[in-house]
């Protein structure tokens, strides 16, 4: 296994021939930098309400079965990688913003812009504003190289398999206010209403956590968001599916503690998504593989 540390991602690669999949946590990041705990107004316990906790750690093992695995270390309340480059929030950046930035998404309107202004349950981070030069900072120096690696590993696995699948993986909280039924599903899988990813896929993943015991609902309240929006192409052999993982599962949603059941779900929800890695397209098959030439250094 190789391992690609910076302070943004860690980025694992399997030993051997690789897989078709590559599994992503793009909001499990807990290194909060010192700066912007210093900006907030809440405490790092509260901020860490925002992350989906424990998500990296179950997936991480699929780097020994022939996936790769990216996850981020910086925080959602720091930097929100599942969000255009430039969703601003005018809420929380002072100044004139950038012609070619999104104000006006539903994202943006529920303060959870790129750089968001709150925490999911709409407590505000900051006290006052931001300078337009400090978001931007964090989109330039943390967004974009995040998703250059991104794009580049996908990239590189298309070039040696006639399709590749990102599964984009986060937690839910359990319930959602003013929903009906008060308790989400274990599961949502979301694919864009059917255009990130073929059904083919969809089906086994919803397959694979219904043989589990889990209960499942596809693309409601969750039909995935920029990451699945914009690496799902299944018209060039891309394919995304978000995948959200109810919290109640596997932690307590007060103290933010793993269940003493952690590491039994954990394995079921590992079980299941371990589906895609055995699906038939996705399937390793050496004679298949053409491994680019390494560049002369």
């Amino acid at each position: 296994m190789d391992v690609e540390e910076t302070a943004l991602f860690r980025f694992l690669t399997p030993d051997g021939p690789t897989s078709a999949v590559l599994f992503n946590s793009p909001h499990s990041g807990d290194a909060f930098p010192e700066d912007f705990l210093e900006r907030s107004q809440l405490s790092r316990g509260t901020l860490r309400r925002a992350s989906d906790l424990y998500v990296d750690e179950i997936i991480a093992s699929f780097v020994d079965e022939g996936a790769c695995v990216m996850s981020a270390k910086l925080p959602r309340a720091y930097l929100d990688l599942n969000r255009e480059p430039l969703e601003l929030d005018p809420r929380l950046i002072e100044g004139v913003l950038p012609v070619e930035a999104n104000t006006r998404s539903l994202r943006v309107a529920g303060g959870l812009g790129t750089v968001p202004r709150v925490i999911s349950d709409g407590i505000e981070i900051y006290a006052g504003k931001l300078t337009l030069a400090e978001a931007l900072e964090r989109i330039e120096a943390a967004y974009m190289p995040y998703h250059r690696r991104l794009y580049q590993a996908l990239a590189d696995l298309r070039a040696q398999h006639a399709r590749v699948l990102l599964v984009d993986c986060h937690s839910m909280p359990s319930t959602l206010r003013g929903a009906s039924p008060s308790r989400l599903p274990d599961i949502v899988l979301g694919d864009r209403f059917g255009t990130s990813a073929s059904v083919d896929i969809v089906d086994a993943l919803e397959a694979a956590f219904v043989a589990e015991g889990f209960s499942v609902s596809r693309n409601q309240p969750y039909a995935g968001a920029y990451i699945t929006e914009c690496y799902g192409r299944p018209e060039i052999g891309w394919h995304a599916v978000q995948v959200e993982i109810n919290r109640a599962l596997i932690m307590d949603e007060r103290s933010l503690l793993p269940l003493d059941g952690f590491e039994a779900c954990a394995m079921r929800l590992r079980a299941a998504l371990r589906g895609v890695l055995h699906h038939k397209p996705f399937e390793i098959r050496n004679s298949d593989l053409h491994f680019p030439q390494k560049a002369a250094e």
